[in-house]
């Protein structure tokens, strides 16, 4: 995973505060924007989006501790999301959560040694009728065995 050094982050991060809205100061879109431009959100960037937006660090870090779609750290190249709507729990989401854990060697919210995949989990990814789901990256695959983990991985360089 490539670091970002402290002088991208802050010519980053200001054009990206320019964009964004302080009157009144939406913090979760500022906070969505700087992790669709950086892949997550730096801890080192919350005061300046506090400042920014002329709110608390303590306001910017309550939104980001709440969401669990914003994330601290780089994500891998690849994200995949198991799905743990009613639905595929249902279906025993479970079992294909344990099967990615298994193949990749780390646990959920984790990032792969080499970079390669970060596995989170996912409220629901709207296909229920074919749960279990995951997403990788913006891809939807619908009633994954365990089994199916290794190939469906084999896809992801």
């Amino acid at each position: 995973m490539k670091e970002t050094s402290s002088s991208d982050l802050n010519l980053n991060l200001s054009l990206i505060l320019q964009q964004c809205r302080k009157d009144p100061p939406n913090v979760l879109d500022t906070l969505l924007a700087v992790q669709a431009k950086l892949g997550h959100v730096p801890p080192a960037a919350l005061p300046e989006i506090a400042r920014a937006l002329e709110v608390t660090e303590a306001d910017v870090m309550g939104v980001l501790s709440y969401y669990p779609e914003l994330r601290t750290n780089p994500p891998g190249r690849h994200v995949i999301r198991v799905c743990t709507g009613e639905s595929c729990m249902a279906n025993r989401c479970g079992r294909l959560t344990e099967a990615l854990a298994e193949e990749l060697r780390i646990g959920m919210g984790a990032t792969t040694p080499d970079g390669r995949f970060t596995l989170e989990k996912i409220y629901c990814v709207g296909n229920c009728a074919v749960g279990p789901s995951v997403m990788i990256d913006e891809d939807v695959y619908g009633l994954v065995a365990p089994t199916d983990v290794p190939e469906l991985l084999k896809g992801y360089k």
